[in-house]
């Protein structure tokens, strides 16, 4: 994996049935993301990030404009090649994990896309040990904490060997030690990240850049740190640090 460049150009979306006078769940989202960067969307809830979220692999599609993947535009002609690309870690790891053992799951999507025998084994062993699951192959996924099932669900789209992965609140009910491990998993690979997050302090520590999300608009796209010490533009659109974090600490 070497990453590929995202490139989101006048997105709009609208659910369907909605009425009129509903406003676009998406409303002209423009933004790119370049090879191997980690990039944190932020924002409110009912900002849009989830629609966002399922534009970047084609599960929805736009009412208008475009989303380009190393250069291939998103359309019904390519979505299966992109989704080889593009790979999605939901935020409940239970709705990508149904096989009887984790090494099954994790063999899943590269046997569906034609891999076999030898070529297929190395993948889900390679796929496990970069998560650091890789003695429990065998296991079935009940038995794994929140935590490992999360890596598990990770691994099930390195085996793909994806360019970029999109990430939704990673983070969501785990516990400290859970969270180092994640983090120091997604800082050793070498993918592009889009990291959905509300958790402002991983998104600092993870993503040196960040994209806040309101209303169907990106508002803001800067530094993360930088966003955040932004009390006026934090307030403006819903979000909240921890009490006591300072995004400044350590920043020269």
């Amino acid at each position: 994996m070497t990453g590929a460049s995202v490139a989101v150009r006048d997105l709009h979306f609208r659910y369907p049935g909605a009425s009129a006078s509903t406003p676009s769940a998406l409303a002209g989202v423009d933004f790119e993301v370049t090879p191997g960067e980690r990039v944190a969307i932020l924002g409110p809830n009912g900002s849009g990030k989830t629609t966002l979220m399922l534009h970047l692999n084609g599960i929805l599609s736009p009412t208008r404009g475009t989303v380009a993947v190393g250069g291939t535009v998103i359309d019904p002609r390519t979505v299966r090649d992109v989704r080889r690309r593009v790979g999605l870690v939901f935020q409940d790891p239970d709705d990508q994990l149904f096989m009887p053992t984790v090494a099954e799951d994790v063999a899943f999507g590269p046997a569906n896309y034609g891999a076999t025998g030898t070529a297929l084994a190395e993948r889900v062993t390679t796929a496990l040990t970069q998560v650091g699951l890789g003695s429990i192959g065998d296991r079935h996924p009940q038995q794994l904490s929140l935590g490992q099932r999360r890596r598990a669900a990770i691994a099930t789209i390195l085996s793909m060997d994806v360019d970029v992965m999109v990430l939704d609140e990673p983070t969501s009910n785990l516990d400290p030690g859970s969270r180092r491990e994640l983090s120091a998993t997604l800082a050793r690979l070498a993918a592009t990240q889009i990291i959905v997050t509300h958790d402002l302090p991983y998104a600092l520590e993870l993503c040196p850049r960040a994209l806040i999300l309101d209303g169907g608009r990106i508002v803001a796209d800067g530094a993360t740190g930088d966003l955040l010490a932004d009390g006026a533009l934090m307030t403006a659109h819903g979000l909240e640090l921890p009490w006591g974090f300072d995004p400044t600490r350590g920043r020269s």
